[in-house]
């Protein structure tokens, strides 16, 4: 983002982009919330003082950037969830997705029988995202782009980093998570190749290209904030 601001504390159509991400939350039914928080922590986390899901939200502190399975055990650890509660695991810089299609995405998880869920869309140059590897109509793994061979690399669906799994399943599988990859990291994504090599269901639910941008740039938060101030002006 070339700024000493943490990423998530930048604005957009006047508000945070993680202030939007917690919105896209509003359609669900929800018992409690993590918020993962490193770089600028008390910055992060006195800015949700004012949202209106504050009320849910638990910040959870990762000293160390280990990975986002790491950061997803953390947060975990954080959130207040029963063992067959249903967890939501989503990136704090995705301001354009929508309450809806997140409700959406939770209700096609309830009726698909599958394990977990991974939201996904399909992009013309994938570069940067996990490409997601498919065997019929489940999903067998996601390959990181630094793992990723070069017929994996052409893939053009890939992973948004919004998955749906039970909260004992999720806590079961990071638990074995390890570091054997090209960033030395625990990968979330390796939990969907342990339940598909267990022969478990994976499924897909795809979503809009728009909703599936991620901010990383300040030209893509330019471009994130001029969407917003569109759909402000047509509601």
């Amino acid at each position: 983002m070339r700024s000493d601001i943490a990423k998530v504390l930048h604005q957009a159509a006047g508000r945070s982009l993680l202030d939007w991400s917690l919105a896209s939350l509003a359609e669900l039914p929800l018992s409690s919330i993590a918020v993962v928080v490193g770089h600028q922590a008390p910055d992060v986390a006195a800015s949700i003082a004012d949202h209106e899901l504050a009320p849910l939200v638990a910040t959870a502190l990762q000293p160390e950037q280990l990975g986002t399975g790491h950061a997803a055990a953390i947060g975990l650890r954080a959130l207040q969830a029963e063992p067959d509660d249903t967890v939501i695991v989503m990136p704090g810089d995705m301001p354009l997705l929508r309450s809806t299609t997140l409700a959406a995405f939770v209700a096609h998880h309830d009726v698909s029988g599958a394990r977990a869920s991974v939201a996904t869309s399909v992009m013309d140059d994938p570069t940067g995202y996990g490409r997601v590897k498919r065997r019929g109509d489940r999903v067998i793994a996601i390959v990181e782009q630094a793992d990723a061979t070069r017929e994996e690399a052409e893939i053009q669906e890939v992973n948004t980093s919004v998955y749906v799994l039970g909260a004992d399943l999720l806590g079961d599988l990071l638990g074995r998570l390890d570091t054997t990859n090209a960033q030395g990291e625990q990968y979330l994504t390796d939990v969907i190749a342990m339940l598909a090599g267990a022969g478990q269901h994976v499924a897909a639910f795809g979503i809009d290209l728009e909703e599936a941008m991620g901010v990383n740039t300040l030209e893509q938060l330019a471009e994130a904030a001029a969407v917003l101030e569109k759909r402000n002006s047509e509601s």
